[in-house]
């Protein structure tokens, strides 16, 4: 089937949603008569004007049962109207990947943005750390909007980087100004040393770094302390040192290990802890189902002492 690009929209009640897709649909150059689904999942004070749009190509449906929504559902309105796009209302409440996992296989998401209203998002972090952190991580574009005018904006900055190096940020103040996050987020180490030291409390950044980015890393040596685990269905010669990583609560600690090829890797011990100095190469892996990724060389693996925190944040 022809891909249908899906425009997703998160952020909690009364964040600001529902007024910026309305403004967005009121856009010619965004809305130039394409057949668009527009779904809300969550309804607020806000309610959608479909007489300022500059086409009546807009269809609307509420979802008022988010558990009774399926694949079938989203396809049948999709066939209804023809449509061409999604614009989609997300419930704060609701995990985004609930909504994900139910589209049919050609939506394809084009765009995420957050939106998060300044006076309460920190707040929510403290309380509903889970659904802050499901929101921030996804999203290409934050919104932290009904900013008052001076107020410091790093905590703001810290929350969404925290959890999103690649994230835009922009600042809506309630004088009508925007402004964009231009803050610089230097890593904690350093990226052009002979040897790129970690530090214990820094493997979670530096991981996650490595991750979105790992062509920067292309041919770099690299230094740290980990724990030792097995890959499955690995030939000898294989390990994937690796910390616990939690991100926002208890329940979602992962361990978050690299495969990297070590001769000695049958003489080590599960969940030891090493210190691994190994060369760092960009390459398919099938830990990576068929898509290149970090793959590690070890120069040495020595016995180390415990980390200070077994599981480290970010």
């Amino acid at each position: 089937m022809t891909p249908i690009p899906v425009y997703a929209f998160t952020g909690f009640l009364e964040s600001g949603k529902t007024k910026f897709i309305q403004e967005t649909l009121e856009d010619p150059r965004f809305n130039a008569g394409e057949r668009t689904l527009l779904i809300v999942c969550e309804e607020g004070e806000e309610e959608y004007d479909f007489t300022a749009y500059p086409h009546d190509t807009v269809y609307l449906e509420t979802v008022d049962d988010y558990d009774a929504v399926t694949t079938e559902t989203l396809l049948a309105w999709q066939r209804k109207y023809r449509a061409q796009r999604v614009v989609v209302e997300l419930n704060g409440m609701q995990m985004v990947g609930a909504f994900y996992e139910k589209m049919p296989q050609h939506w394809q998401i084009a765009q995420e943005v957050m939106f998060a209203d300044a006076r309460t998002i920190l707040s929510y972090n403290t309380n509903m750390r889970a659904l802050v952190v499901d929101k921030l991580q996804g999203c290409e574009l934050v919104v932290f909007n009904r900013m008052e005018k001076g107020r410091d904006v790093m905590p703001f900055h810290k929350l969404a980087r925290a959890l999103n190096r690649r994230v835009d940020i922009i600042y809506d103040y309630t004088d009508g100004t925007t402004q964009f996050d231009e803050i610089e987020d230097p890593l904690p180490f350093d990226l052009n040393a002979p040897t790129i030291e970690i530090g214990d409390e820094d493997y979670a950044v530096w991981y996650r770094d490595l991750s979105e980015e790992s062509q920067k890393y292309d041919g770099k040596t690299v230094r740290f302390k980990a724990q030792v685990a097995r890959l499955r269905r690995e030939k000898e010669g294989w390990f994937a040192p690796g910390r616990f990583v939690m991100t926002c609560c208890v329940e979602d600690i992962q361990f978050m290990g690299i495969p990297c090829r070590f001769v000695g890797s049958g003489g080590l011990k599960t969940r030891s802890w090493v210190q691994v100095t190994a060369k760092i190469a960009v390459q398919k892996h099938p830990l990576y189902k068929g898509q290149t990724g970090p793959v590690l060389t070890a120069l040495t693996v020595e016995p180390a002492q415990p980390a200070q925190e077994e599981v480290c944040t970010f």
